[in-house]
């Protein structure tokens, strides 16, 4: 697998708060016209992973891009019957311009699905085109409700280099039904369909296009190993429930860099299992790079990790990240029950404005599988690492809460200049359970995080492997 990551540019987006956001995109060229006649014909390049020898279009397969008839059949069909053409050199699958109305689809090995700009894929409401599944062995049950889940919009298991990418083309899922029908309890042992989700996979990427209204979570690769999601736009109302952007969860070797995300819950969450069922299965999250993200979140944090952290999160690295409006920067979630660690944690070069929180941390995040939690399973918290940020109109730097007898260690800060709001809380920093150190925070840390001599909390100067991978250049 081979990848070269150039940088290049996106449209301006405004938000319901009135905040332009210059965002950096894969570049494409399309090589002719973008009306829906010639666009079929268009010789668009893209990067990915692996080009394909064989192409085709979903209207092949009688697909119809009305946004009235169900496509269901029609995508499933294709990738049936494209699939040992992706044992030949792999294939790609082209939804053109049109509103595709589908449910479930599941993705093959050595395939490309390519959204053209002007298409939209237009997630069904029927909740009879969703298959029901068991839940992910690593949480017991589904997050919604003690019980299976919905099929993803678009599914994958088991597969080996898949790329879900576009020329900016688009996934609705039209999550205003499911959203309406969680508020009001209608489903008690059930889970919601997640937009994407990648299971017990590798090479996987998805990149260059834009998701809005998800129904719950928006990219959920899981099991997985050497993941690329990269130039992805992922719209939802900030009041929408659990429409997490980005969730590696008990990935191993991740990139996620210049995303763009307004969310209703945490723009990335990192994840690795729930309680003994997380502690049991044991797959870590390690070696994520966050690079280069922008992040709308009031109600909840840029980036966190947990609270479903049971297998373990260690070797994260961010950077490069804007938050405008957002309740934390990042947050680390977890509880008595949970077991697991989050460790090795480097984070640097954060820009943010209008925060409730800088630094989260909670050991009280007392959600649990409805069969219970093993009270003696307690989480390692320990080397996190903040350091060169700035941050502006904030109410409280830090609120920072370990656990009786279980304290979070080796917290180290430097270099943060911290700009409170008018009306700041009276108790700056509120510091329980925690050891560490700071060096040149502003305003001044509790007492837990000693002022040490001038220094640099640490940032690994290697890379991850996913880092030094080279796209291709590739034509749908």
């Amino acid at each position: 697998m081979e990848l070269s990551l150039k940088p290049s540019t996106r449209k301006m987006r405004q938000t319901s708060f009135s905040i332009l956001v210059v965002l950096a995109l894969s570049s494409f060229t399309v090589m002719e016209s973008r009306d829906q006649g010639s666009m079929a014909k268009a010789n668009i390049e893209y990067t990915a992973i692996n080009c394909r020898k064989h192409s085709a279009f979903i209207t092949e397969f009688g697909a119809l891009g009305d946004g009235k008839t169900s496509n269901t059949k029609a995508f499933n069909e294709a990738i049936t019957k494209l699939a040992p053409k992706a044992a030949d050199g792999g294939v790609q699958l082209i939804v053109p311009p049109g509103k595709w109305l589908t449910g479930s689809f599941n993705l093959t090995s050595h395939f490309t699905l390519f959204i053209q700009q002007g298409a939209t894929i237009l997630a069904s409401q029927d909740e009879s085109e969703y298959p029901v599944v068991a839940p992910l062995p690593s949480y017991g049950q589904g997050r919604d409700a003690a019980g299976p889940t919905f099929a993803s919009l678009i599914s994958g298991t088991n597969l080996t280099d898949v790329v879900i990418t576009g020329n900016n083309g688009t996934i609705n899922g039209q999550g205003k039904y499911w959203w309406v029908k969680y508020r009001s309890g209608g489903f008690k042992s059930i889970t919601r369909p997640y937009t994407i989700e990648i299971m017990f996979s590798q090479n996987v990427q998805i990149s260059n296009i834009t998701i809005i209204d998800s129904p719950a979570w928006n990219i959920h690769p899981v099991y997985c190993n050497n993941v690329i999601v990269k130039g992805v736009t992922i719209l939802a109302p900030i009041d929408s429930p659990n429409t997490d952007g980005i969730n590696p969860d008990s990935c191993t070797n991740t990139l996620v860099e210049d995303c763009y995300v307004v969310s209703g819950d945490d723009c990335i969450a990192v994840k690795s299992g729930w309680d003994q069922f997380g502690i049991k299965v044991g797959m870590p999250t390690q070696q994520l790079s966050i690079r280069r993200l922008t992040c709308i979140s009031p109600d909840s944090a840029g980036i966190a990790l947990g609270s479903e952290m049971s297998g373990g999160i260690k070797d994260v690295r961010m950077e490069d990240i804007t938050l405008l409006q957002t309740q934390s920067a990042i947050r680390i979630k977890t509880a008595v029950g949970r077991g697991g660690y989050v460790k090795d944690i480097f984070a640097r070069r954060f820009t943010m404005k209008t925060m409730k929180y800088v630094f989260w941390m909670s050991g009280a995040y007392n959600q649990h599988p409805a069969s219970g939690f093993d009270a003696k399973a307690m989480p390692e918290i320990t080397n996190i690492n903040y350091r060169d940020m700035t941050a502006d109109n904030v109410t409280q730097p830090a609120r920072l809460d370990g656990l009786n007898n279980d304290p979070f260690t080796k917290i180290c800060m430097s270099n943060i200049n911290i700009a409170l709001a008018a009306e700041p809380k009276k108790l700056l920093w509120n510091c329980t359970n925690i050891s560490g150190v700071s060096s040149k925070v502003t305003p001044k840390p509790c007492s837990l995080l000693p002022e040490k001599a001038p220094m640099d909390c640490a940032f690994p100067v290697d890379k991850i492997p996913i880092e030094s991978v080279v796209l291709n250049k590739c034509t749908a």
